[in-house]
């Protein structure tokens, strides 16, 4: 546990209760729960009532006084003492303050640590931090105090100034999640590959707080800034955000300059200094985005946007931007690629040679556009590619790269000509071309394997007796499992893993081990081949051959030895000679609930269950009906997925021509 004493500042750090399960590495609901049982928990000191925020040394000493294990770490208490200085809609002011302090200690540390010294810190700081920062953008001093930039100074030097103030906009993302649109870190890393990986120039003109931007200099220059002549240029209507954005990139030494204002009604860059490439998120379905003061606007080169259609207009503001053969990566809401008032000005780009290709990213959107400024009498291509990334986005840049090696793109993409495209509609849907590219050639196999676990369905049906009046056949007495336990029949074990590691340990490791999860045992694993690997560490629970393994919705008997108990699971280990662990597997997945799990759930309660007390060789009969059982259970599900499969290549085949009735 950390327990560095705070520092000279006049606030209190406050915490909410997210911010108390990260310090105590638990859920939420477990915050919630300790505010119910426990009378002695701190009362909220602000915040509204249903998100209420609490002292953090009142927390911390609940915590330690109830023995709950907790770790509040520097960069933690110096974004509470940030957090508690200002209101959430200065928030933002505080931090872009503390960032800009960070980039005089950067640039000036002697300076600081003589004025950190001096006796009039507060009246001497203001004056020296804008002297070293002169090159920024004036923003409204939000009264931070100088004792709380001790502690802002004293993580920069220890981390740098640069992690330092990363640390604090991630904190500040999450706070402000609702009310700011970020750019997913994995779709910024592929826009920035595919358009600035032979840039030397990049414009963002929404760049908000800079993801784009920060992709592009890794892309362009590598992690440690090397490479001259690299020059990053941003807007953003957001101050704030612009301001943010700027000192993200100063404190990594990127040349970089960042304007605050509206980019399509003030272009801070000129068109008539083109860069390499243009990077966009712009923000969606805009209605009041400037249609009127912008009527015959040079920009517009494709048309003129109509009011409903500001995406659009970004599309053009960003192309006027970008030199003749450079690219433009911009991130547009699916309906845009089809919707009947835009079909003009995709029809343009069209003819142009402007759009390249269409990716859809994700189900409902968005989609990336790529677009090329054509140079002048150039001949336009032919064909666009689309494609749909699926589960997958790396796809979009191996389809893209196939485009552009004059190759046939993977799975997922397809080459369109756009004499096909200009229609009435002039619809460039990823979704819309994407249908009749099917591989239909598999389906005589899936109707084969159809068959196959059809019919082996019925050959495994256990042969039951129906008693007579339908009356109860049990006459013998029953134990709960516990019992069982206590009378050394079962040995119970239960995972200790609340939740596996990111990632997969490395499969030839010596410290590695395979693990066996809930929804391995639910999709029919019995231990031989578990799909993830942890690090190996002590107190793991190893599962062998007979042992029954039980999640919240099912049990099942391990067949091989070598995995561990994954999270939320629970290992009974029978008596061989007076428990067959098959019967002793079907009781516990009635008591599971027959495979539907009880609202919240976590583990089965399997201690609870009752077991008859019957001789091992009833026992071993039973076990095997309810072996067969579960297995009908599981050759149902493949039933059901081998049918699915074959239906939809069935229809898409059919629709796209691929296949037809005999008759």
């Amino acid at each position: 546990m950390d327990h560095e004493a705070p520092a000279d500042a006049g606030v209190e750090a406050t915490v909410n209760a997210g911010d108390i399960a990260r310090l105590a590495d638990v859920g939420r609901a477990a915050v919630s729960n300790w505010r119910r049982r426990y009378d002695d928990f701190p009362q909220p000191v602000g915040g509204t009532a249903s998100s209420p925020l609490f002292s953090l040394p009142e927390v911390e000493a609940w915590l330690r006084r109830n023995g709950k294990s907790f770790e509040v770490s520097q960069g933690d208490r110096v974004w509470q003492r940030l957090r508690a200085s200002a209101d959430d809609l200065r928030l933002g002011e505080v931090i872009r303050e503390t960032g800009t302090f960070l980039l005089y200690v950067q640039r000036d540390p002697g300076g600081w640590k003589r004025l950190a010294r001096s006796a009039d810190l507060a009246v001497r700081l203001p004056r020296a931090v804008a002297e070293a920062t002169g090159d920024l953008f004036p923003g409204d001093a939000s009264g931070v105090e100088p004792g709380l930039f001790r502690l802002v100074a004293a993580m920069a030097e220890r981390h740098g100034a640069a992690a330092t103030f990363e640390f604090l906009c991630e904190r500040y993302a999450e706070a402000h999640s609702r009310r700011l649109a970020l750019t997913r870190p994995d779709v910024a890393a592929l826009m920035t590959r595919l358009a600035c990986a032979e840039a030397r120039t990049v414009l963002d003109p929404a760049c908000g707080m800079g993801t784009l931007l920060l992709g592009a200099a890794e892309i362009m220059t590598g992690p440690a800034g090397e490479g001259d002549g690299v020059r990053l240029l941003g807007q953003d209507v957001n101050e704030t955000a612009a301001a943010l954005a700027a000192l993200r990139l100063l404190l990594r030494g990127r040349d970089a300059r960042i304007v605050p204002g509206d980019a399509l009604r003030h272009d801070a860059f000129p068109p008539e200094r083109p860069v390499d490439a243009v990077v966009c998120d712009p923000p969606f379905n805009e209605r009041a985005w400037g249609h009127e003061d912008l009527v015959g606007d040079p920009r517009w080169q494709h048309g003129m946007p109509p009011r409903g259609e500001s995406e659009l207009a970004w599309v053009q503001h960003c192309l006027a931007h970008v030199r003749p053969g450079g690219l433009v990566a911009i991130l547009m809401p699916a309906a845009a690629a089809s919707r009947r008032p835009g079909r003009r000005i995709r029809a343009n780009l069209l003819r142009a040679g402007a759009l390249r290709a269409v990716f859809t990213l994700a189900a409902g959107g968005p989609d990336l556009w790529l677009l090329r400024r054509p140079e002048p009498g150039e001949r336009g291509p032919a064909t666009i590619v689309v494609g749909d990334a699926g589960d997958d986005p790396e796809s979009v840049e191996r389809c893209w790269r196939a485009h552009l090696a004059e190759t046939e793109p993977p799975r997922g993409g397809r080459v369109v000509r756009i004499i096909d495209i200009l229609d009435d509609e002039v619809d460039v849907s990823p979704a819309r071309h994407l249908s009749p590219r099917v591989d239909t050639r598999g389906f005589p196999a899936a109707r084969d394997r159809f068959r196959e676990v059809s019919a082996a369905l019925a050959d495994g049906l256990p042969d039951l007796e129906v008693l007579a009046g339908g009356e109860a056949g049990w006459d013998v007495s029953w134990s709960t499992v516990a019992e069982m336990a206590r009378a050394g029949l079962v040995t119970i074990r239960h995972s200790p893993l609340r939740a596996l590691p990111d990632g997969d340990a490395p499969e030839d490791g010596e410290d590695s081990v395979p693990v066996l999860t809930a929804d391995d045992l639910a999709a029919g694993a019995t231990g031989a081949a578990p799909v993830r690997r942890i690090p190996s560490a002590p107190g793991l629970v190893a599962v062998r051959p007979g042992d029954v393994v039980a999640s919240a919705v099912t049990a099942r008997v391990i067949t091989a030895e070598g995995a561990v108990l994954g999270p939320y699971l629970s290992l009974f280990r029978v008596d061989p000679g007076k428990v067959d662990p098959e019967f002793l597997a079907g009781f516990l997945r009635y008591a599971a609930g027959g495979g539907r799990p009880h609202p919240g759930s976590g583990r089965v309660e399997a201690r609870r269950a009752r077991v008859p007390q019957l001789p091992l060789t009833v026992q071993r009969e039973y076990g095997a009906a309810f072996r067969r059982l579960l297995a009908l259970e599981d050759g149902l599900r493949e039933v059901a997925a081998a049918g699915e499969a074959l239906a939809r290549l069935g229809v898409e085949g059919l629709v796209g021509g691929r296949l037809r009735p005999r008759g």
